[in-house]
């Protein structure tokens, strides 16, 4: 029997919405977006400081910084949603930990029950024989 997991379900409940914000809040937090951007940051200053024709951006750089601005104002939402959407999943886990939890604490019930109800036939096997043993 095919059974899905809990992230599965999850998952496949996602809005796309959701989805979207979880990928880029998961770029963002990466380092692999911090060189890049480094690294454009790093060239866009140079070629404004270099430049011999035409300086785009001259220094103190005011579209590098509305360009920091708009992306500030646009990541930080998404990365709000990802987080929500993280709570989401941390408490959904937390309620299937729970059933689990259950369905386990009632089959251990059930064992012990049986094991109580085999030693106590087992007990009166010994009893009787003993009793037949003892006349």
């Amino acid at each position: 029997m095919d059974k899905v997991t809990w992230h599965e379900k999850h998952q496949k409940a996602s809005t796309l919405g959701a989805r979207v914000a979880d990928s880029t809040a998961s770029l963002i937090g990466s380092w692999r977006f911090i060189i890049i951007q480094t690294i454009v940051v790093i060239v866009w200053m140079f070629l404004n400081v270099v430049a011999f024709t035409s300086h785009w951006d001259v220094y103190p750089f005011v579209l590098l910084n509305l360009l920091f601005s708009t992306q500030a104002a646009y990541a930080a939402p998404i990365i709000m949603m990802a987080q929500n959407r993280q709570n989401d999943r941390d408490r959904y886990h937390a309620r299937e930990d729970y059933r689990t939890n259950l369905r386990a604490k009632k089959e251990i019930e059930e064992l012990q029950k049986s094991l109580a109800r085999i030693e106590s036939e087992k007990l009166d096997k010994i009893l009787e024989l003993i009793k037949k043993s003892s006349k």
